[in-house]
Formats: structure tokens, C-alpha cells, sequence
């Protein structure tokens, strides 16, 4: 990245939300001025009861939060349990307080500890960001020699595990097998169990060092297992003296050739994608990991339970669903009508608009330079023809800017995973390996946190109020029956004779 790059960079981290996702800031590059922190916005918040005409004094906090808990003083009526707020999928709820990540959807800023995504994608490598988001800071070159020693020392698993996930069935989907591998792992490792070496025993940091260090390193050595159920091959035993990613592709495709080195610039080019994947505050899987954390459980089954969320559809599986499209457009001359059939709603928009994000994923203009780097190898895709022409004319008409409708961090990933070689059902597991990272790191930080309890949300009970067993004759028929159809398998067993 080029100085005039970098100032291009920080202009993004310092400009106000702009719709386009363009700055017009003019960096004042002589001062050296960068962004200040957002103003206290601590106060007090009155709420009038109209049902009482009651007057309360709700505390807010300099972050712009209120204490649930203080609304439990709002009663309509003196058995009242208090007032609560109705919130599914927590679109307005902050659960935790971190200082892992930062975004602004508005601006399309992610950052890690402070330090822009664009800056760590184009000048560090996964194991120091990895670093970073686990412990908060930029380590040392002494803290990264011991660093990646400690992780490169725990990339081999243990026979049994990959027994295991060899007891699974060939056809096994690779999330599921790293699943297996994870939970297996736990078994292994009793004496940092919380269920077994007591509830304290997270209180050491050697032991929590001690797990971050083995999950991180073995992460690659489950994927590639799990790549080559599928491919009917033997994963090669981790290379200590590789690199990060380098080392995942060399445990890929290396074989029983000891001398054998992926190419660097594929190896980098994965490690930029780990970098970009590593963390992005509480979406469905961390939230998963603190909620699993909460009750106290050991960390593998903390972050089995988080890749488990990984796994579904709407979270990590979307890149997937991104390429599928693409392939369905054909061609970029097919690109008209589909945007048609998405605005008659005849077809569904995958890779763009975020939860977060209403604005230009930052990571998705980072893997769009990365998928040029990728393509210069292995040969251009011509989806990208197609994904490039349906951006543009998604950027450029008004139905997707008014929504804003964006590209997100999936709609190029799918590609550069496919021009790289990787089957679609094994994109997920792409995202699960680096996103690892940031699940400890929320582990690590609840685990020091005072306001940590073992989460437990309340619900608004809707159902019947209270009624009374009764015996079989004097019920009315209700709810619904249904048969669960049998197999044919089974209408073969139970045809023959003495098959009970």
C-alpha cells in the first residue's frame, strides 16, 4: 500500500457517512490530525409512565446505553414484574462491553484494537493480527517469534482425533467434521475443564494461554482433514517452520513431498483472507461463544457451539449462496434481467447489504484486489465479469442505493475460494478457521469482565394462562397430528417375516 494509499485509508476513518462511500474530506496531512474518540454521551433520560403518570430517572451511560435492569422500576401496577424491552435477534441491544472491534455501518470502518482493516490486511500477517485481537496489542518481535512458535508448536492433533473424524461417514460435510474435531478435542484436554479441574481453573492465564495457542494451531490441521474426506487423499502433518497459511496449504497439497511449498503469493493471499475473516464483533457466532462461555463451559465446547452457529445459511454460509447466483446469471449480458427479477422479487440478492454495514463493506474492496492477485495465477474466473457488472449496476440504481444495498464481504470471497480450488461446501470452514481467533478473544475478555453472568434472557409468555389435566374421554381433539412417514428401507425390513 502506497503512502497516498494509506492517506486514502484514514480519510475513509475520518470523513463523515457519505451514501456513495466516497470521502470528500481534505486530510490535513501537515497537522497530523486523526479522528478523536466520539463525544460522552452520559446523561440521564426521563421517561413519563402514561399508564401512571409516573416520572422516572433513567441513568445513561457515556456509550449511549441504558441498564435494562433500571426498567424493572417501571410497574403499571403493583404485581407488575416491571417494564422490559421486546428485542428478537438483539437488533438494538448491547450485550457486553470490548474494546476488540470497532464498526461504523454507516461509514464502512472495521477495525481491529483501533488499527483499520485495510492497514492490517495490507502490512501484518494473520498470526500477528491474531495476536492483537487475543491480547490487545501489536506484539513485539520477541512476543512474535514466541508467539508463533507456541502456535506452529500445537498445529498437530492427536491420533485419536483424527480417528474420530475418520469414524464419520466420506460424504460428511466438512463443518461437520470440524465439529467432531473440536468436541474431540475437549476430551483430550480434562485438566482445563471447568467441569472437571474446577470453576477457577480459567483464572490462570497459562491455562487460558494454553488453549488459545492449541485452538488457533489446530484449526488448519481439522480443515484439512476435513478437505480430505472429501477428496480421498491423506492430509500431509503440519510444517512447523511454515507460515500460518502457508503451512494449511502445504498440509493440503504437499502429500509425502517434504520439500513441497505452496505458491507465496497464494499463501499470502489466503492469509489476507484470514485476516479479513479473524473478527467482526458480536455477530451470531460470537454472541454464540459468550452465551456458551456464560455458563462456565470448557472452551472447545464454547467454540464447537460458536462454528456451529458459523455453519448455518445466514451467517457463514452466505458466499456460498453467492457463487451459486453468479453461476445462475451465466453472463454478464444476463445481468439486466436479473436485476429486474430482484426488484419483482422473482429473485434474491446475495453479497449485498449487511446487518451492520449500510455502506461498502470495507473487506469486500480489500478481497476484490486480492481476487486480481489470485487470478493473475490460476487464471481470471469469468464470474468476476459477472459479479463485477452486476455491482455496477446495483451501485448505480436507485432501488439498491435507497436500501442501501452494498457488496459485502461475501460477494467476492466465493470467488477467490473457488479460483484457489476449494469446493463450495468448503467455504465455510475458510471463514471458521481464522474467525476462531476472534471467538477467544471474547472468551478471554468475558472472563475478566465483572459484569460477566451466565446469560439468560427473559421472554413475554404469550400462551395460555392456566388450565387443569383432565382424563383421556374428556379432552377435545387439538394441536396437530402427523405421521412421520416411514423409509423404504423400513417398509422393505417389516415386509419379511420374523422381523421383530
Amino acid at each position: 500500500m502506497s503512502a497516498l494509499e494509506r492517506l486514502s485509508v484514514l480519510a475513509g476513518h475520518v470523513a463523515p457517512s457519505e451514501p456513495s462511500g466516497e470521502s470528500s474530506v481534505v486530510l490535513n496531512t501537515t497537522s497530523g490530525s486523526v479522528e478523536q474518540p466520539p463525544a460522552s454521551r452520559a446523561g440521564h433520560l426521563t421517561i413519563v409512565d402514561s399508564r401512571t403518570n409516573r416520572k422516572y430517572e433513567v441513568a445513561v451511560s457515556s456509550g449511549g446505553t441504558i441498564k435494562a435492569s433500571d426498567l424493572k422500576q417501571i410497574k403499571a401496577h403493583s404485581g407488575d414484574v416491571g417494564l422490559r424491552t421486546y428485542d428478537p435477534g438483539y437488533t438494538n441491544t448491547s450485550a457486553v462491553k470490548s474494546t476488540i472491534s470497532y464498526i461504523d455501518g454507516g461509514k464502512g470502518i472495521l477495525r481491529y484494537r483501533g488499527y483499520p482493516i485495510e492497514e492490517l490486511a495490507d502490512r501484518s500477517t494473520f498470526l500477528e493480527v491474531a495476536y492483537l485481537v487475543v491480547y490487545g496489542e501489536l506484539p513485539s518481535t520477541p512476543q512474535m517469534e514466541t508467539w508463533r512458535e507456541a502456535v506452529m508448536r500445537h498445529s498437530a492433533l492427536p491420533a485419536d482425533v483424527q480417528k474420530a473424524i475418520d469414524a464419520l461417514p466420506h460424504d460428511a460435510h466438512p463443518m461437520g467434521t470440524i465439529l467432531t474435531g473440536l468436541c474431540a478435542l475437549s476430551t483430550f484436554h480434562p485438566e482445563q475443564n471447568p467441569a472437571l479441574a474446577g470453576q477457577n481453573i480459567y483464572d490462570s492465564a497459562e491455562v487460558q494461554d494454553k488453549q488459545i495457542v492449541r485452538l488457533i494451531g489446530k484449526l488448519p490441521a481439522l480443515a484439512a482433514l476435513a478437505y480430505h474426506r472429501a477428496s480421498g487423499r491423506e492430509s500431509a502433518p503440519p510444517n512447523q517452520s511454515l507460515d500460518y497459511a502457508e503451512n494449511f496449504l502445504y498440509m493440503l497439497d504437499a502429500g509425502r513431498r517434504t520439500d513441497y511449498r505452496p505458491h507465496p503469493k497464494l499463501a499470502r493471499a489466503l492469509d489476507i483472507m484470514f485476516i479479513l475473516h479473524a473478527e467482526h464483533e458480536m455477530n451470531c457466532s460470537t454472541a454464540a461463544a459468550r452465551h456458551l462461555a456464560s455458563s462456565g463451559v470448557d472452551v472447545y465446547t464454547a467454540m464447537a457451539g460458536a462454528v456451529g452457529a458459523l455453519y448455518g445459511p445466514l451467517h457463514g454460509g452466505a458466499n456460498e449462496a453467492v457463487l451459486r447466483m453468479l453461476e445462475r446469471i451465466g453472463r454478464k449480458e444476463n445481468v439486466p434481467s436479473f436485476i429486474r427479477r430482484v426488484k419483482d422479487r422473482k429473485e434474491k440478492l446475495f453479497g449485498f447489504g449487511h446487518r451492520v454495514y449500510k455502506n461498502f463493506d470495507p473487506r469486500a474492496k480489500v478481497i476484490r484486489k486480492v481476487a486480481d492477485e489470485v487470478f493473475d495465477i490460476v487464471g481470471r474466473d469469468p464470474l468476476i465479469d459477472v459479479a463485477t457488472a452486476l455491482m455496477d449496476a446495483a451501485r448505480s440504481d436507485p432501488y439498491f442505493i435507497d436500501r442501501q444495498l452494498y457488496p459485502n464481504v461475501d460477494f467476492f470471497s466465493g470467488l477467490v475460494y473457488r479460483a484457489m480450488g476449494f469446493p463450495p461446501s468448503f467455504f465455510t470452514v475458510l471463514f471458521a478457521v481464522p474467525r476462531v481467533t476472534g471467538y477467544l478473544a471474547h472468551w478471554r475478555e468475558s472472563l475478566s469482565d465483572p459484569d460477566t453472568k451466565i446469560i439468560r434472557p427473559q421472554q413475554d409468555y404469550q400462551g395460555v394462562w392456566l388450565r387443569h389435566y383432565g382424563d383421556d374421554p374428556t379432552r377435545a381433539e387439538g394441536g396437530q397430528v402427523r405421521t412421520v412417514k416411514a423409509s423404504n428401507a423400513y417398509q422393505r425390513r417389516v415386509s419379511g417375516t420374523n422381523w421383530k
